[in-house]
This record gives structure tokens, sequence and C-alpha cells, in this order.
């Protein structure tokens, strides 16, 4: 007759875990598996647990479930991305699904390492995580992959230009982006359209700019290598690049930089020249940062869900960690789609032409 009234006094207050733990002769830990579905449970355990469960309808608490689990999966994130913007997107899809999966996320950040340099922060991290993420320009490094590989770490590359073969990508498809950006300027009338580079290891800029090329091809325009500089994604080198561009005696109508912030930058530069943007100049970028939209005029530019992109790399680096082969890996290229974001950046060729004319 006790156990009746003890349930019904129950429901005027939470249940623990300590108390189904009790009731079915188990520890807190295997309760808490069980719940979760995470680890090896006997059948007859599992089934004590969840009658007690039932018994004293037990509702588990998850934030608390949360925390216990952020203890035991442990994914880094190793960050030397000279974007601002870039990173704000990547730690917004990250910081929000690790909340939601409970994980604890690490960040790891690593200036401008050497390959040597690499390898042994590599070594010292795969001792203390399950999993790792590696956005751009680290989604490249031979140096890093190797080590972790070594160490029996699943790794996922984000926004990697190509499937590496080695390790596991979320990307879109940067070549394919690149030629339809390019001709959307083309489609405006420009002609002598600037390119501005990504950094020269990284992968995606590498497809990028064959993109760009393979664009100018398919519309019979000559590539002119004088309008193309190198930058490596941040703003000041973006000022660095639309300078020696603008400072032509034929300058380029149209400007294709190659992430937002070098784009921002050669706006900068066009207004101190007493430019209009896009009557004089028209300017792309990519990525559709924030910094896209803080510029005047606001940027026509390439979406790239850079915190989806985060969330589904999180997705496919769990099912590497809870699968229980790890001799044998399965690599999973996921490409996700873009957009091409048309704003006020870009004007027809025509409407220039008109504009210096009077």
């Amino acid at each position: 007759m006790e156990k009746p009234r003890k349930s019904v006094r129950r429901k005027s207050r939470a249940v623990t875990i300590d108390e189904v733990a009790t009731l079915a002769g188990v520890s807190p830990m295997t309760v808490s598996r069980v719940v979760n579905g995470q680890g090896k449970v006997r059948d007859t355990t599992r089934e004590r647990v969840m009658r007690a469960v039932r018994e004293l309808d037990y509702t588990p608490n998850l934030a608390a479930s949360s925390l216990a689990a952020a203890q035991h999966t442990r994914i880094a994130l190793i960050y030397t991305n000279p974007s601002g913007a870039y990173l704000r997107e990547l730690l917004v899809g990250l910081l929000r699904v690790a909340s939601r999966t409970a994980i604890q996320l690490v960040i790891d950040y690593w200036d401008d390492l050497d390959p040597e340099a690499e390898r042994k922060a590599a070594r010292a991290l795969a001792q203390k995580v399950e999993g790792v993420i590696l956005p751009p320009p680290l989604c490249d490094s031979k140096a890093a992959v190797v080590e972790l590989m070594r160490a029996n770490v699943p790794v996922v590359a984000i926004a990697s230009g190509r499937f590496s073969e080695d390790i596991s990508c979320v990307r879109i498809d940067d070549f394919r982006a690149g030629k339809e950006i390019t001709e959307h300027l083309i489609a405006q009338g420009h002609s002598r359209i600037g390119f501005i580079k990504g950094r020269a290891e990284q992968s995606a800029s590498a497809r990028r700019f064959e993109g760009f090329q393979a664009a100018l091809d398919d519309a019979g325009i000559a590539l002119d290598r004088i309008l193309v500089q190198q930058g490596d994604y941040t703003y000041r080198s973006g000022l660095k690049a639309a300078e020696k561009l603008l400072s032509q005696r034929m300058p380029p109508t149209a400007i294709f930089a190659s992430n937002d912030d070098m784009a921002a930058a050669a706006i900068s530069v066009a207004h101190r020249r007493g430019l209009d943007v896009p009557r004089d100049l028209s300017v792309v970028g990519f990525d559709d940062t924030s910094a896209a939209t803080t510029v005047w005029p606001e940027l026509t530019t390439v979406h790239q869900p850079i915190a989806s992109m985060a969330n589904t790399a999180i997705d496919v680096l769990l099912r590497s960690i809870r699968r229980k082969d790890r001799s044998t890996r399965v690599l999973v290229d996921h490409v996700v789609p873009h957009r091409l974001i048309t704003r006020d950046s870009v004007a027809p060729l025509t409407v220039r032409k008109r504009g210096k004319n009077g």
C-alpha cells in the first residue's frame, strides 16, 4: 500500500533520475543510457528501467541530459579564418547545433602554423576530442588531416572546394557558383571584369576562379591577366587588389571579389576614387555574410549557407563518432545548394555609360 501513496505524492514535484535508478536497482548512469539511447545495456536491464520510468512518470531533465552528454562528446573547431563575418556565421551554426545535440564544442585557434606545427597541434588535439571540424583554410591542410586520420579521429571539412577522398566534406559547388555570378555580370553587358582571388592554397579559391574563367570562355571573352589580382580573403588585401585594378589605364567596369570582405573593400576604394557603385563600377562578392549588407550599396553575392553547413557537418561527424566499426571509414561528400543574391551593387553597362555621358 505504500507505493501507490508515494507515487501520488511524487506527482506534485519532479521525479529525479536517482529515484528511477533506486526503483530499477541500477545506477543513475544506466538510467541515463537507457533514456538517451546511448551505450550498451542488457535487454532485461532496459526493461526494468523503462518499467520504473513509467511507474514513476519520470520526465528526463533535458538540460541535465544535454550537459551530461556534452561531457562525453567533445568536437573541436580549428579556426584560423581571417574573415570575422565568416567566423560569426560559422559559430552561430555550430553553437546552435551544439546546444541541440548535446555536444561540447572546443574551439582551437591556429595562427598561421607551418606544416610541422600543424602536425604537432593536431596530435595534441586528437587526445582531447572525439571529432574535428575543419573550416577554410584548414579544410585543405594535408598535415592536419593526416595526423587526425592516424589518431582515428573523425574529421569533416566545411567549404572545401572539392571532395578530397580522405575526409568527409560539406560544401557548395564553388565552380558552378563562380560561373553563375560571372554570367550575371556578363548578362549586364560587362566584358572587362576584374577578379580578386582568395588565398592561393585554398581549393575553393581555385574553383571560383575556374568558374569565372569558364563563364568568360563561354561568352567568347578572352581572359586579361592584368585584371586578375591576388587577395587572401581579408579586407586589407581587397583594398590593395582593388587599388591595382582601378589604377589601370583601362580599369574594369566590374569586379568579382572572391568573398564579401574583399568586395566591400573594392566598394570602399571606388568611393574614395569618386566612382559611383554601380553606375561607374559594378561589384560582386561571395558568401553572403553580414558584410554584404553592411556596405552601401548592398552587395550582389553568392549565398553560401554557412550556418546550415555547420549544422550538417556536426550531424555527419556525430554519425561517424557513433559508428561501432571504426576499422573502415565511411566518407560523405555533401554538396548543399547555393543561391545568387542580387542587390544594388550591379547595374547594366548601358546605365553606367548614360551616367557618364550626362
